[in-house]
């Protein structure tokens, strides 16, 4: 942990990753069975069993199989069910996931009066209700539209690896800030990692960024 210096008067910056970060395990899967239609999910765990065999033999990339996964999940379905599925998700469920010491830390820097960014490659249709009543800012994914219909598609890029950093920058100046924190758990957050003075992996110090 490092020492702050109480005479910069700029603000610090506070990045998390949500999945395994934040959180206990990954909650895609878990809001994929919540807000997917009951028919649908049975036949999926069928169609998918070869597909995720595939991944778990590391033969199929993770985005790879996220991608089928939402495809099958939301495509045709109505934004506005799936958006009540999000905040009834956020409400009921996430809460129990959420790690108790990591919880602690989002308290510590609110209470710092830091500026605290969920980075997360998640869709807000559940993370942005959750931040929301939590008074975090956010960076994810999204789902795309036809109207009121999902293609089944994300919009843009999903939000891993280089794309966190890439929409982190986007968003905010780090120049701006005296310090930036920023927590991960994969190697898909060390993008993110590298944009830190204070850089946090799955609890302990990033060797890169370790203080000496």
């Amino acid at each position: 942990m490092s020492v702050r210096d109480t005479h910069d008067a700029r603000p610090v910056l506070a990045l998390f990753d949500f999945d395994g970060t934040l959180t206990t395990r990954e909650t895609l899967p878990d809001f994929l069975r919540f807000a997917t239609p009951p028919r649908r999910l049975h036949v999926g765990r069928l169609l998918f069993a070869l597909p995720v065999l595939a991944y778990k033999l590391k033969l199929l990339p993770v985005h790879a199989l996220r991608s089928l996964l939402v495809g099958y999940a939301f495509r045709g379905l109505t934004r506005s069910a799936v958006e009540d599925a999000g905040r009834r998700f956020a409400a009921t469920v996430l809460p129990a996931l959420v790690r108790p010491e990591m919880q602690a830390r989002l308290d510590a820097h609110r209470t710092q009066g830091d500026t605290i960014v969920v980075v997360s490659g998640g869709f807000d249709v559940y993370l942005a209700p959750w931040c929301e009543a939590q008074g975090l800012e956010l960076v994810c994914s999204s789902l795309e539209s036809d109207g009121d219909r999902l293609t089944g598609r994300y919009a843009g890029a999903q939000c891993v690896a280089d794309e966190k950093a890439r929409r982190v920058r986007e968003h905010y100046d780090i120049a701006a800030y005296s310090e930036v924190h920023a927590h991960g758990d994969t190697h898909e957050d060390h993008a993110l990692l590298a944009l830190a003075h204070v850089a946090t992996y799955r609890g302990a110090a990033w060797p890169a960024h370790a203080p000496a």
